[in-house]
């Protein structure tokens, strides 16, 4: 019982030095990527960190109630004038996980329904549960949409600092002062949220009750409270932590070939959802960054955090990366047996 205690609370430890040391070389998402990189390299060393049971619920919880703030009525409404912009966002990203599948059929050695479910863009754990109906490999999809997700986290953010892309949208959170029981009151209905999400079979439950019911009371104006930023790295620091214990040494020396491959194809997904982007900020006339963010293959949690941290349109990303996972949740399956069909028959 006391190693079960202690080996999350080290793991926290190790994380949280891997957010400090980031901090103090002031690199973006600090307190997401640090966490992340610290906690896979203890994995990948072959020692026996583990994440806390709960952390990556509780960090969603945090920041989908963080993000729920910055839907102010005005943002709101401003939000659902580009509702066709958010729809083909969530379309070219399907269309993007069904290429990079056939990819990684093509150049490793995975099956093709294993290799779809590996590049779809939605969670491990999601996509790992709905790929078992078909009878894929969930070791191999629990591995590659971890490997996705940190490579995403770690390349997007950098690459949009360097291209200096900070500060390029000034969305700001309500202006409420933060008030303790306040905030106790949004956290708690966040959890009654994402609870029942939860109850009914969503995906990122605790992402998506947290989000809507705080986005209600905030278009509504009801202001209970900010959300302190010590709250939000911690919310940070506890997915980069859950997503980095997922990395384990035996997989990677037991198929190395397919990480290779999955490392290729996330980068191509990289490099078409900038595309992507790219098009319809020049259609939608809207900031690019904010569009590249808004495409990009990433989980939801993990790129919402990003456009807060460089205020890059948090409420649009954030809307276009909740009506992906929506779309996702409805039409993978039916897009998996397509496109098994259409490869079937060109084979």
């Amino acid at each position: 019982m006391k190693r079960e205690v202690l080996v999350p609370l080290q793991a926290l430890v190790v994380c949280g030095l891997g957010g400090a040391v980031f901090q103090f070389l002031k690199t973006p998402l600090p307190w997401m990527i640090g966490p992340l990189l610290a906690m896979a390299s203890l994995k990948m060393s072959g020692l026996h960190f583990r994440a806390p049971t709960g952390g990556r619920q509780l960090g969603q919880l945090i920041i989908g109630t963080a993000l729920g703030l910055y839907f102010t009525p005005l943002v709101a409404q401003q939000v659902l004038g580009i509702w066709p912009v958010l729809i083909a966002a969530a379309l070219m990203a399907m269309a993007i996980g069904g290429i990079c599948g056939l990819f990684l059929a093509r150049f490793s050695d995975t099956d093709r329904t294993t290799a779809f479910f590996a590049s779809v863009p939605g969670g491990a754990v999601e996509m790992a549960i709905l790929a078992e109906r078909f009878g894929a490999k969930i070791d191999r999809i629990a591995m590659a949409q971890s490997l996705r997700i940190m490579m995403v986290v770690v390349i997007i953010p950098f690459a949009l600092t360097f291209l200096g892309a900070h500060g390029a949208d000034a969305y700001d959170q309500v202006s409420t002062p933060i008030n303790a029981a306040g905030l106790l009151q949004l956290l708690v209905l966040g959890l009654l949220g994402g609870a029942l999400l939860a109850w009914l079979g969503m995906p990122n439950a605790f992402m998506l009750g947290p989000l809507a019911i705080t986005i209600a009371l905030t278009v509504g104006e009801v202001q209970l409270s900010s959300m302190p930023k010590f709250v939000s790295n911690l919310g940070q620091l506890l997915i980069g932590c859950t997503l980095g214990a997922r990395f384990e040494q035996e997989f990677v020396k037991k198929a190395p070939r397919y990480m290779l491959v999955v490392a290729a194809s996330v980068l191509l997904a990289i490099m078409l959802a900038a595309l992507s982007g790219l098009l319809l900020a020049s259609l939608g006339g809207l900031a690019i960054p904010t569009m590249v963010l808004a495409t990009a293959p990433g989980g939801i949690a993990e790129m919402c955090i990003t456009a807060k941290v460089l205020r890059l349109g948090v409420p649009l990303v954030t809307a276009a990366h909740v009506t992906r996972v929506l779309m996702l949740v409805t039409t993978t399956a039916p897009m998996c047996r397509l496109v098994l069909r259409l490869s079937a028959r060109r084979t």
